[in-house]
């Protein structure tokens, strides 16, 4: 089994930094504003270790919710529960403070192994800085910086003492299927993400905006009587650019950008009683140019009934009625991706919550499928047939064979002549006959065009 290790302190000690040195990436948002990590942030090491990032305990501030702070205090406990050991980060320069003194007495009492790090020591002229730390008791001090790395050999002995081979019989040897949840603010992302882990991994709070950081969770289940692995991402809500006022959330859309590249599948979280934004269709867009799968989530589908219920939604005969002319006004939108998955669901009552996983991995078997090249050419060049491409400078844009190249997403190399003469509506309805002869609906394929030699291409084009 890994051994994890979670980072704890209070607010603005220098956790998340100290991760990111040791993950060697940048994972978690480092900033000067207090409790700007609010959820766990886990990462695997190679030497068996799972190392968690977590919000800082005590924070008091005038614009946090008392709600969202027994939040993220919670979700600290979580990761102490699950941690075996404790990193317990305190900041040199500040000295032992009050808090301190509390989030010591806490810890000691949850039996867990225990070193104290004392961060922003830069020298070892620095080190007595942190002598005063000794007071809380704790036998291991380690001094460290996280910005500058002094101490971090000594991090690394400690983890190294403790770590396992990595115990990966619990999965099936098939990668996991990285899938990822996208949306605006306050549509329930990280609601789905917690109906899906089956407890509250994510903080889910009435505040649009609570998630900061793109929160990776493994979870196993089974679909269609086999076994799956999943690595599900809840990500930060996506805000219009214009409206972004903060680096905090300026960074937070970065990491859900970064996470989108990364999955397989993009389940687009929509509301169900506001329906499809012009915000939303910008980042169908860009999963589609990222070469992402993509599935729509219409959440809070059991509001939409309440609202039926209660007189709100009138104009229509029926939920059901109001379910259709939801969908038809999707696909008029999105009309290019007319037969796309649309799943209505309800993170609160669990509505819908059971075709989720099993589409994505209808989805990612699509996209895991080898195209036969006989068919393939034979679809193309019914394709061509059909609807000839327009002539450019009198010449015409000519495919002379295809193959499919690599998978996840679908890649097809195309040998052809000058591709300058492909439009872009031509390449558009090249991919959606594919997609409608293979079955490849809400599937990004990728094309590579090769040019055969100018000479040959111009005298047959």
């Amino acid at each position: 089994m890994r051994v994890a290790i979670a980072l704890v302190g209070r607010p603005n000690v220098g956790k998340s930094r100290l991760f990111n040195r040791l993950i060697r990436r940048r994972a978690s948002i480092v900033h000067d504003l207090p409790g700007t990590t609010r959820d766990i942030v886990a990462e695997d090491l190679p030497n068996g270790v799972t190392l968690m990032d977590t919000g800082g305990m005590g924070l008091v501030a005038a614009e946090e919710d008392i709600s969202l702070a027994a939040a993220v205090e919670g979700q600290v406990n979580f990761a102490i529960g699950a941690a075996d050991i404790i990193f317990f980060v305190v900041d040199a320069r500040a000295g032992c403070t009050p808090m301190d003194h509390e989030i010591a007495a806490m810890l000691r009492k949850s039996g867990k192994m225990i070193y104290l790090v004392a961060n922003k020591i830069d020298s070892e002229r620095e080190i007595n800085r942190g002598d005063i730390f000794h007071i809380l008791g704790f036998r291991e001090v380690l001094f460290v910086s996280a910005e500058h790395g002094y101490g971090e050999r000594a991090l690394w002995d400690v983890i190294d003492r403790h770590a396992t081979a990595a115990d990966e019989s619990v999965f099936s040897g098939d990668r996991a299927i990285r899938i990822c949840l996208l949306g605006r603010p306050n549509v329930g992302k990280s609601s789905l993400a917690n109906a899906l882990l089956g407890g509250d991994r994510m903080i889910v709070h009435r505040r649009a905006g609570t998630t900061r950081d793109a929160i990776a969770s493994d979870l196993r289940c089974t679909v269609h009587g086999r076994e799956y692995f999943f690595e599900l991402v809840d990500t930060a809500g996506l805000r219009e650019k214009g409206k972004v006022s903060t680096p905090v959330e300026f960074f937070s859309a970065v990491r859900s950008v970064n996470a989108m590249g990364t999955a397989d599948i993009v389940f687009l979280v929509i509301d169900a009683l506001s329906g499809m934004t012009r915000q939303d269709k910008r980042w169908v867009d860009r999963v589609l140019e990222a070469g992402k799968c993509l599935i729509f989530l219409v959440n809070k589908w059991d509001l939409a009934d309440e609202s039926f219920r209660n007189g709100c939604l009138s104009g229509y005969g029926s939920v059901e009625d109001f379910r259709k002319k939801f969908l038809e006004t999707l696909q008029r939108e999105l009309f290019s991706l007319s037969k796309c998955p649309v799943l209505f669901v309800s993170a609160r009552t669990r509505y819908g919550m059971e075709n989720i996983l099993a589409e994505g991995v209808q989805l990612f078997e699509k996209i895991s499928k080898t195209i036969s090249t006989g068919p393939l050419n034979r679809v193309i060049q019914h394709l061509l047939d059909s609807h000839p491409p327009a002539m450019v400078s009198g010449k015409r844009f000519k495919i002379y064979y295809a193959v499919q190249s690599g998978t996840l997403p679908v890649r097809l190399k195309i040998f052809c002549n000058r591709c300058r003469r492909l439009s872009d509506d031509y390449r558009r309805y090249l991919e959606n006959g594919i997609r409608n002869a293979f079955d490849l609906f809400g599937c990004a394929l990728r094309f590579e065009f090769v040019e055969k030699e100018v000479r040959y291409a111009e005298k047959t084009a």
